[in-house]
């Protein structure tokens, strides 16, 4: 195989894991990424008003002094009694999953004070009540689905009428660099034009917003207004804090005049059948970048090949298998070009000393041999490439597939990270304080890979090759070391079955 080709790859992998640390964070458009702009770099007659023309609601920090937990079987939400809002979810059927909100549902400015009215098997209900006004907010599970609805209520009891803003805060996203998530989190935002995706450390505004959604790595909160108008919008209010919500006109309620109005919420794991069962319109926050198409296919063959052998680890193998097969005509020439390419090398060794002070010289008559052998030098480049969407969507898959969390496979405890098959106490230089395995035995196996595509050549060449004979497995093996294992096992089998071919070819040559 190209060395150049190893190395190019090597850069690739070095690429996307340093873009989705440090990149900001890009929407689609049907389906197309598209760099995220803010509203103020958009401000034309057609487009979302900017930021400083808009007056976005000013919510009071408070410290939630009565949290009370509510659980519906699958899950466990903690309220923050006074705001009458959710501070975090624990989800129990995944590994005891904490997804934090902050403030989630907040429908004032924080200045009210809300006490439980009623809690029931699939209900709770808040109140809070002044001279002017009676507000209460009724939070209704639907068990055992991740989908509930807020109904809220207000009656104006004063003689005259009163002013209420019409707002609700999904959540607070923390991107402060202390946060593991914060890399993972996500804004989902649907309008009349497009839905979008943006980072969460930008501000925006949007109107018209039918649905907003919050993300991590693998949960997400999702609500849609059941009426009227409503824009959306990201607030910084502080260097690592921003603030996720819907806003309206104020509401003039006058005397004696009680209104009501209620939202649709989808609080859960990012996982297609449960948010299509909730509403199919909302299955657009579920989004794995450049490659999302690919990565959309990967997780419902794996889910296909799940549902036979009833492990994730062996449907990554047989999911390796069938690509490795529809790949195998194209993975065959490969083989066989780099064994022309073999044959070749010592010929090409003599053209490059006897062309040695003539570059352009020696390019041509090189590719006159390839010509006069039928011998392509980039034949071998051609599977490799192929396989470079399917890894990279696969990569951005795991790392985001909550099925794949917690899920076994022989000594391996979490696909979803790396297999860890012994730990230390003390950390060990580059290794850190775990043995994976299955990268090291990937770097093995692609060092006796190329030792046996090594052609017998002599000088700068031969150093050369012995140079990335070691280099390249190491190189290798570095990137692959703290990737999920489902990813690193797709690869490890994938080249099995490249080396155990190759190594047939060269027996039988």
């Amino acid at each position: 195989m190209e060395k150049r080709l190893f190395l190019a790859i090597a850069v690739s992998l070095l690429i996307l894991l340093s873009w989705s640390t440090f990149v900001s964070k890009t929407y689609h458009i049907d389906n197309k990424a598209v760099i995220a702009k803010t509203a103020v770099e958009q401000h034309t007659p057609s487009s979302p008003v900017a930021m400083n023309s808009i007056t976005l609601p000013e919510t009071k920090p408070l410290q939630p002094k009565e949290v009370f937990k509510f659980s519906t079987g699958s899950m466990e939400v903690s309220f923050d009694e006074q705001r009458a809002a959710v501070t975090e979810v624990l989800f129990k059927d995944n590994r005891h999953y904490t997804f934090p909100l902050q403030a989630g549902f907040l429908t004032d400015d924080g200045s009210l004070r809300f006490k439980k009215l009623k809690t029931t098997s699939n209900t709770v209900t808040f109140i809070y009540q002044d001279q002017n006004k009676r507000v209460t907010k009724k939070f209704i599970f639907t068990k055992p689905s991740y989908t509930m609805e807020l109904q809220i209520n207000v009656e104006n009891l004063s003689p005259a009428p009163i002013n209420l803003p019409n707002m609700l805060l999904l959540g607070v996203a923390n991107q402060s660099n202390k946060n593991t998530q914060a890399r993972y989190q996500d804004v989902f935002l649907v309008n009349n034009e497009k839905s979008l995706h943006l980072s969460p450390g930008k501000n925006y505004h949007s109107d018209a917003v039918k649905t907003l959604g919050y993300r991590d790595q693998y949960f997400c909160a999702i609500v849609s207004p059941v009426e009227g108008n409503f824009s959306g919008y990201i607030k910084k209010i502080d260097h690592d804090s921003s603030e996720i919500g819907l806003s309206s006109n104020d509401i003039i309620l006058n005397a004696g005049v009680q209104i009501g109005h209620s939202y649709h919420i989808y609080l859960g794991p990012q996982q297609l059948a449960y948010i299509n069962k909730a509403n199919p319109n909302w299955a657009g926050i579920i989004y794995f970048g450049t490659f999302d198409f690919i990565a959309q296919l990967i997780l419902q063959l794996l889910g296909f090949f799940y549902g036979i052998v009833h492990n994730w680890g062996w449907a990554i193998i047989i999911l390796s298998l069938a690509v490795y097969a529809l790949l195998f005509p194209l993975s065959l020439k490969q083989m066989r070009s780099m064994k022309e390419m073999q044959v070749l090398q010592p010929k090409i060794e003599a053209l490059r000393k006897e062309f040695k002070d003539n570059p352009q010289k020696l390019n041509k008559e090189i590719m006159e041999l390839y010509k006069e052998h039928k011998v392509n030098p980039l034949g071998g480049c051609l599977p490799l490439l192929l396989q470079m969407p399917i890894f990279f969507a696969l990569y951005q898959a795991l790392m985001r597939s909550v099925a794949l969390r917690g899920a076994k496979f022989l000594w391996i405890q979490d696909l979803s990270e790396p297999d860890k098959l012994f730990s230390f106490s003390r950390s060990i230089p580059l290794l850190g304080s775990d043995i994976n395995i299955l990268p090291i035995l990937m770097a093995i196996g692609m060092f006796v890979q190329q030792k046996i595509s090594m052609s017998k050549s002599a000088g700068a060449a031969a150093e050369q090759q012995k140079m990335m004979l070691f280099i390249m497995p190491v190189i290798f093996g570095i990137i692959f070391y703290n990737m999920p294992s489902g990813l690193v096992l797709y690869w490890f089998v994938n080249s099995a079955l490249m080396l155990f071919y190759q190594f047939k070819i060269y027996k039988n040559a």
